[in-house]
């Protein structure tokens, strides 16, 4: 039985997650420089390590009532396109292995988040886990958008 790794993170009081070979690093939050112009969920750019990379607010982008940045907020890099990408998220805690006999087709019926994006529901112990494809937030549009940020 094939098992996956993901990084499981807080938006709110919802935990997702996503493959953890879709994960470059996990940072602490760092003050984004605004771009002009840009869509309301693009918080910004943060320089990593000499690397100008668009930082994307997932609350925003998921349209969730509350949008505030916490102090343990954190940045999940991920690659997208040959280019690195970070989301905002409250809480990065953990990496969970999942069975693939652990994760259920999205339902039919989703509410909040744009089923495109919804790859699996993980269940471990009494939790449930939204596993999440991070790539298909976006729209092709907006992909070329935040990929040309740090050009």
């Amino acid at each position: 039985m094939a098992e996956k790794q993901y990084v499981i993170f807080k938006l709110g009081r919802e935990e997702y997650g996503i493959d953890i070979m879709n994960v470059r690093e996990i940072t602490e939050f760092k003050e984004t420089t605004k771009i002009p112009n840009a869509p309301n969920f693009i918080e910004g750019v943060i320089n990593l390590r000499g690397n100008v990379i668009p930082v994307i607010n997932l609350k925003k982008r998921f349209k969730l009532d509350e949008t505030n940045i916490a102090n343990n907020s954190r940045i999940i890099i991920v690659t997208m396109d040959a280019k690195q990408i970070g989301f905002i998220v409250d809480d990065a805690s953990q990496v969970m292995t999942l069975n693939e006999d652990e994760i259920e087709n999205p339902p039919e019926i989703i509410t909040g988040i744009d089923r495109k994006y919804i790859v699996g529901i993980g269940k471990m112990d009494e939790k449930i886990i939204i596993l999440l494809d991070l790539v298909a937030v976006f729209s092709d549009e907006e992909k070329n958008q935040i990929v040309k940020m740090d050009t």
